[in-house]
């Protein structure tokens, strides 16, 4: 559940630290005082869009931080491991920060994180119901939402709609290969030819470097052996000779060293190197025997490299990719004879059909069970909110060819007294109706959801009287399994609430802010009172006004 919610220059709040409690919790005031600034407050720091404006006039940036327990669910926990963040001490932090260009930055338990994560978070932590959300319910979309919500089949709607998916994809490409027979065996011809020439160069990428390598010692051959043949000369054969010569110093040397031992060290280097000059000349004799000046290779060499290049450039790619580029256009090749079969192409639409089918039929029987239960739980709902006899059906239409939704379409009809017809929701509900319905179907899939903050922000507008206490009750009732916030301007709802805060417009230094005041005992009273009589309260209001809150149910 929500346990605090501290928010800093957003919209007419300058500084608000809220500790909220469990159960039904009231927000009432005047209007305009901000009681759904607080509810929008809180809705950015779930992820929510943040409008232009936002900022607190002449601050530089808005702040909303809330604290949330942990939920016991292992699918949050492993969540948030998948995500790499942490739950301290069984609760979680969410911090968002807006400046006044607009820009926004998040945070979830002190680690930077997305929107998309702080919007799929929320999800799980609360559950929001906006000031519109009746006329919502009209769509089609929003009505099979809550019945798939209900009948905990929202992932098994998006399998089928993954299926019907890949269903039609293979139905086109079979209706593609049907009128483009002709362009398809244009394709598949180019490819095989690619495929063959690629195949007859018969290209390794360690050859290149070595291509390359061989083409320059053959290019410059001459200068090579040239260059050898002088070392070999100056070394072995001049006179004189570097080997003599420094055979002939470390003879010198090591006589002398008899009359110094010094010299015979030196002896002994002059002597290796004697040794080494000796043989690199034999290794330069032998390199020099070993040259290929053959024009022919060298014409040959230069044949390849310049094939090579041509091919890569035809190709545009380097010539190390050709041989990727030969796997590849391979792996198209074969695509396009698979799609060009059409043997194939008829099983895979066919397997894909029944694919989509198998998984709408599991669908379809999941919403048939969810269907029976919403129907017969706002039927009895409308019977306590001025409908009596009303009925409510959630109608599941066939569809022959099936869509992204499933095999029928969800339908939402309702028949607001006996003997009338049952008829689309919104071609037959009134506004009050609509309210009424609309409220007791959110407060049905709330309680069969799973998140354990649940908000309404002016839901009840549209309603009043008897049937606004029954709306209260309802929401006691929900209460007591979640938490439940509920921005009202009916004393009918507020008076039910375990809690309740005024939310008050005062001018501090020249400017209008927001302020909350926890409400209790003759507080309540007075609160209540006002929202019965208006500025004018009497002895009579505040006696009504104790004797709602005093029965309570």
């Amino acid at each position: 559940m929500l346990r605090t919610l501290q928010i800093r220059d957003f919209v007419i709040v300058d500084r608000l630290d809220l500790e909220f409690s469990a159960g039904f919790g009231a927000l009432t005031g005047e209007t305009g005082a901000g009681k759904s600034i607080l509810l929008d407050a809180l809705g950015l720091a779930l992820g929510g869009r943040a409008e232009a404006g936002i900022v607190r006039a002449g601050r530089e940036r808005a702040e909303i931080c809330a604290e949330f327990d942990l939920p016991d669910a292992a699918e949050v926990k492993a969540w948030l491991d998948e995500q790499g963040l942490e739950a301290e001490e069984g609760t979680l932090l969410l911090r968002r920060v807006i400046d006044a260009g607009g820009r926004s930055r998040a945070w979830i338990n002190g680690t930077v994180a997305t929107l998309a994560q702080m919007r799929e978070l929320g999800d799980v932590l609360a559950d929001i119901h906006g000031q519109h959300a009746h006329h919502a319910l009209l769509r089609g979309e929003a009505q099979r939402r809550i019945l798939d919500q209900l009948g905990g089949a929202t992932e098994l709607a998006e399998i089928v709609s993954v299926a019907w998916r890949r269903w039609r994809t293979a139905v086109e490409a079979r209706q593609r290969a049907e009128t483009s027979a002709a362009d398809v065996a244009h394709e598949r011809e180019l490819l095989a030819w690619q495929v063959a020439e690629l195949d007859a160069l018969k290209f390794d990428p360690a050859e290149w470097q070595e291509l390359n390598q061989e083409q320059a010692r053959l290019a410059n051959a001459s200068s090579l052996l040239e260059g050898v043949q002088e070392a070999h000369q100056v070394l072995r054969e001049a006179e004189p000779a570097v080997v003599s010569q420094l055979e002939r110093l470390a003879s010198r040397l090591s006589d002398l060293g008899a009359y110094d031992a010094t010299l015979g060290e030196f002896a002994e280097l002059l002597q290796s190197a004697a040794i080494q000059a000796e043989e690199a000349a034999h290794g330069l004799l032998r390199y020099a025997e070993r040259q290929d000046l053959d024009p022919a290779r060298l014409q040959s060499v230069d044949e390849r490299i310049g094939l090579v290049t041509e091919t890569a450039r035809k190709y545009r790619v380097a010539p190390d990719e050709l041989p990727a580029l030969l796997e590849d256009t391979r792996a198209r090749l074969a695509r396009v004879e698979a799609a060009a079969d059409p043997e194939q192409l008829a099983r895979d639409e066919a397997a894909s059909r029944e694919a989509f089918l198998e998984s709408g039929r599991t669908l379809t029987a999941r919403r048939t069970s969810a269907a029976a239960e919403l129907s017969r739980d706002v039927s009895e709902a409308m019977q306590s909110l001025a409908m009596a006899g009303g009925r409510f059906l959630v109608a599941l239409v066939p569809d022959e060819d099936g869509s992204g939704h499933g095999l029928e379409q969800v339908e939402f009809q309702v028949a607001g007294s006996p003997g009338q017809p049952l008829r689309p929701l919104g071609k037959v509900a009134s506004g009050g109706e609509l309210s009424r319905i609309g409220l007791a179907i959110q407060v049905i899939a709330s309680s069969a959801g799973a998140a354990p903050t649940l908000i309404f922000d002016e839901v009840d507008v549209g309603i009043g009287g008897r049937v606004a206490e029954i709306v209260g009750q309802m929401l006691r009732r929900l209460g007591r399994e979640r938490q439940v916030l509920c921005v009202t301007h009916l004393p009918q709802v507020a008076a039910q609430a375990d809690w309740q805060w005024s939310i008050a417009k005062e001018v501090r230094g020249g400017e209008t802010l927001s302020s909350v005041r926890s409400l209790d005992g003759d507080g309540r009273v007075e609160e209540i009172a006002r929202m019965l009589g208006g500025v004018q309260i009497t002895r009579t209001t505040l006696d009504h006004a104790s004797e709602m809150l005093a029965r309570r149910d």
